[in-house]
């Protein structure tokens, strides 16, 4: 096991070694809409690349999951492996709506042997991902 300092500083490298092995400005947090947002995510056990609709005002999610599910085919057909999950709990207790495509390869953020796949899984994956809502910006913000 790894003391908190350690484990601090191996997901510190991860994410560093990231942004330098593939340097680029990510959409994120630039959705302009409020609550939702694109995520890269890496823990013990899992990494995903996903996209989290947390709007202080559910009704808002809701509009914008059901919105996002009309256009599930589409998506599906760039990405066959992602997942809508309208109740998705966070490690901190707090249920959210994601939509994601988990890495299904072995990865820990605790090895960092299985840092390069994961990097490649998020630069493809997530490429895909801000394509598609590029392509359908307009009709996702239109609740």
């Amino acid at each position: 096991m790894f003391s908190k300092e350690e484990a601090a500083k191996l997901r510190k490298d991860f994410w560093t070694s990231f942004g330098k092995s593939f340097p680029r400005k990510w959409l994120l947090y630039n959705t302009k809409i409020k609550g939702v947002a694109f995520k890269f995510v890496a823990d013990r056990k899992k990494a995903m690349v996903a996209l989290d609709l947390e709007n202080p005002d559910e009704l808002v999610n809701m509009l914008y999951f059901d919105q996002l599910l009309s256009l599930k085919t589409l998506l599906e057909s760039d990405l066959p492996e992602v997942i809508f999950d309208d109740e998705y709990m966070l490690d901190s207790g707090k249920k959210i709506h994601r939509i994601y495509v988990p890495f299904e390869g072995k990865f820990s953020i605790h090895n960092k042997n299985t840092w390069r796949d994961c990097y490649e899984f998020y630069v493809e994956n997530m490429t895909k991902f801000e394509l598609f809502y590029f392509e359908y910006e307009d009709i996702i913000k239109n609740i």
